[in-house]
């Protein structure tokens, strides 16, 4: 089981090794990440985009793209079809986005033709190492979904328990997370986490165990759990996964740990047919590097899926 990103990363040492197709890799801070991925052996990568760009941030980098396939192509919009094609048929592992706007990256992961869609919805999920916390914390969804439905929450569920699988957690334990631990039916979230829990009970979501509502501390803080009286529940404090209401929540939570808490941490979009890594431009190069490990690691669940 990973605990951690160095955990992780032996995970990805035991995989095949996979290639990264980037759409208008033009960007400084994804080119440095794919260059110590690639020095790393995590991954290879095809780079998509202005080719004389490309070489002028190369070159700052002290990055040989000779260890590289580099395809010209000026138009960003152009760029990203031909690099998500390139995950669509197979020649690449993971599509990452580079200097190209989140609206249209993620047309071309839609694209009817040479996109990634599988039919069921897409949800984000970030993995954090967070100093304190002894496992790896999953959190879903800040940045995709904005107000999930019941039916939503089911999908994100079954989305990040799959990234959990892959990182070698078995049963994940997944708290829905609201403002209380009780069902109050003037908050509509902790009515859905009811309800996500009887489901997980009924056996109609699986792999993973489901416990909800949850406050925040009673999901990650063990003695918190304990000085509510939470020990009765099967989520006291050691939830991997945590489920959010809504993007606000999550978003909020994820920059208040990225900001003032010492962590590391990784994200990915699922649900989709390979990995898709959707970073953020003020995202480390560490967080990139992590991301790109990540998607590794879920790539070669996938693969061994087929």
């Amino acid at each position: 089981m990973s605990k951690g990103f160095e955990d992780l990363l032996k995970k990805v040492a035991e995989c095949s090794r996979k290639k990264v197709a980037v759409a208008v890799a033009e960007d400084e801070p994804v080119l440095e990440a794919v260059k110590e991925a690639k020095e790393q052996g995590i991954a290879d990568a095809i780079l998509v985009g202005d080719e004389s760009k490309i070489k002028e941030i190369a070159a700052k980098l002290n990055m040989d793209l000779s260890d590289y396939e580099v395809i010209n192509e000026t138009d960003h919009n152009q760029a990203a079809l031909t690099a998500v094609g390139l995950v669509h048929n197979g020649k690449a592992d993971m599509y990452m986005k580079g200097l190209i706007d989140t609206k249209n990256f993620l047309k071309s992961v839609l694209d009817k033709e040479v996109g990634l869609r599988t039919g069921k919805p897409l949800s984000h999920v970030c993995v954090f190492e967070v100093k304190g916390i002894d496992h790896l914390l999953f959190l879903t969804d800040v940045a995709f979904m904005t107000y999930p439905t019941l039916e939503d929450k089911v999908a994100i569920i079954e989305n990040t328990v799959a990234v959990c699988h892959a990182c070698g957690i078995a049963e994940p334990k997944v708290a829905p997370i609201a403002a209380v631990e009780v069902v109050n039916p003037k908050m509509p979230c902790t009515v859905d986490a009811a309800e996500l829990t009887k489901m997980n009970d009924e056996g109609k979501i699986t792999g993973c165990i489901v416990d909800g509502p949850l406050s925040m501390d009673m999901a990650i803080d063990k003695e918190a759990a304990s000085h509510k009286g939470g020990s009765d529940r099967k989520i006291a404090g050691d939830a991997d996964v945590l489920l959010f209401p809504d993007i606000h929540a999550g978003n909020l939570v994820y920059k208040t740990l990225t900001h003032l808490c010492e962590v590391k941490n990784g994200n990915i979009l699922t649900g989709t047919a390979a990995p898709v890594i959707l970073t953020s431009r003020s995202d480390t190069c560490e967080a990139k590097l992590n991301s790109i490990a990540l998607a590794a690691v879920v790539a070669e669940a996938l693969k061994r899926q087929k």
